[in-house]
């Protein structure tokens, strides 16, 4: 007898019911979020009539959790359903829009029995895989948090301490998010205090934050630049703004620290994958972006029918809509954003240290494409190789990948 299971997640307990081919309700039950509960789980099904050779499917609303792993690791599949489909479906069940967690996981295995060829299962990653994704992620994350808290900073610098941003923008490619402007910026968070610095503490504050060389010339500078006039804001103002931007200075320390440490850990990681010499062949990945791709393309080779699979997942592929006499290509907005995201800067990249990725972006352009769909159109080509060297476990070759047949087609 063939069965399906939906489980309605929640945070402290789960709904689950089992359903057999016809629709008919098979088993329910409400277990908890801990081993007890997953072990009434594995009971329920195995009552119900769960093999090994023939594990029941499970339907959930996220692809995520203790739950989630502990189901993948007993090798049954697992579909991650979205919450607004679930809402879809189930408003086929009830015209009166009635809901509860019982209908909920009942839902969810109805979408099974008659939509199971239409979903897709969590792919079966390897460990090292899920690791790297873990890390990948957190620090793409890091680099976001360090971006909004320099962002945050500059613009409260902007309200009462100007000469600060025009010393350090212009002298360092960080910026304000630099180690010598933060070492510096800790010891002067306030235009009254910069006036007061000597050479002799800013050229401390640089070797604290590990700058070698050069050091009494870049202090001289700095303590020149600082000394500029500026309009200044009343001194309790001013004082009360200091504080507020050593609070914000320590947000931004923090978030810089992650990020070298994440970066740190996920190459490292990274660099032990198999897939590491195909992804780093490719011009525009190295560690840090290739450990973001494999991050989201994972490593189960049956998890994309095709390459066109693939770039329609990371949203570089068009989206066709035809009705009647309405024709119209545009672009892809639902997608899987980071990978996206990964995508813009692996395009960029190589459009910029690859000859025939740059040609290919040219050839776009004069074509009368904008520079996004021009880039998008390169991510999206060199995805498609991409899927296909990791398919044969071959190297990135330019000249096959932009060889003059293509470049004519």
């Amino acid at each position: 007898m063939k069965l399906f299971c939906g489980i309605d997640w929640a945070q402290d307990h789960h709904d689950v019911a089992v359903i057999d081919a016809d629709g008919q309700l098979v088993a329910k039950k409400r277990i908890t979020d801990d081993p007890a509960g997953f072990a009434e789980l594995i009971e329920l099904l195995t009552v119900a009539g769960d093999r090994i050779e023939d594990p029941v499917p499970v339907a959930i609303e996220t692809p995520r959790g203790l739950l989630v792993a502990s189901l993948r690791a007993t090798g049954r599949p697992v579909y991650a359903i979205n919450p607004l489909a679930v809402a879809r479906y189930r408003e086929r069940l009830s015209v009166a829009r009635s809901k509860s967690d019982h209908v909920d996981a009942m839902t969810l295995a109805h979408i099974l029995r008659v939509d199971a060829y239409l979903q897709r299962r969590l792919p079966a990653d390897s460990e090292l895989c899920q690791a790297i994704a873990v890390l990948a992620r957190a620090h793409q994350d890091a680099i976001w948090a360090r971006t909004k808290a320099h962002n945050e900073l500059r613009s409260l610098l902007c309200d009462f301490y100007p000469t600060f941003l025009a010393t350090f923008t212009g002298r360092f490619a960080l910026g304000i998010a630099s180690p010598e402007a933060r070492a510096v910026l800790a010891i002067a968070p306030t235009p009254a205090q910069a006036i007061t610095l000597s050479a002799t503490r800013i050229a401390a504050a640089l070797r604290r934050a590990g700058r070698s060389r050069g050091i009494d010339q870049a202090a001289a500078d700095i303590k020149a630049a600082l000394r500029k006039p500026q309009l200044r804001q009343p001194l309790r103002v001013e004082n009360a703004m200091g504080k507020h931007t050593l609070a914000l200075l320590a947000a931004l320390d923090t978030a810089c620290t992650n990020v070298e440490e994440l970066g740190q850990a996920t190459a490292e990681l990274f660099q032990t994958h198999p897939d590491h010499a195909i992804i780093t062949s490719f011009p525009g990945l190295a560690d840090s972006t290739g450990a973001r791709v494999l991050a989201e393309i994972g490593d189960d080779r049956t998890r994309f029918a095709d390459a066109r699979a693939l770039k329609a997942y990371a949203g570089s592929a068009p989206v066709t809509r035809a009705s009647g006499r309405s024709l119209s290509v545009t672009h892809r907005r639902i997608k899987n954003d980071r990978l996206a995201a990964v995508g813009w800067i692996w395009a960029f990249a190589a459009a910029t240290n690859c000859e025939p990725a740059r040609d290919h972006y040219r050839r776009r352009r004069d074509h009368g494409d904008r520079h996004a769909a021009a880039t998008r159109h390169l991510f999206n080509k060199l995805l498609g190789q991409l899927y296909h060297c990791l398919q044969d476990q071959q190297t990135f070759d330019d000249t096959k990948a932009f060889s003059p047949t293509a470049a004519a087609a």
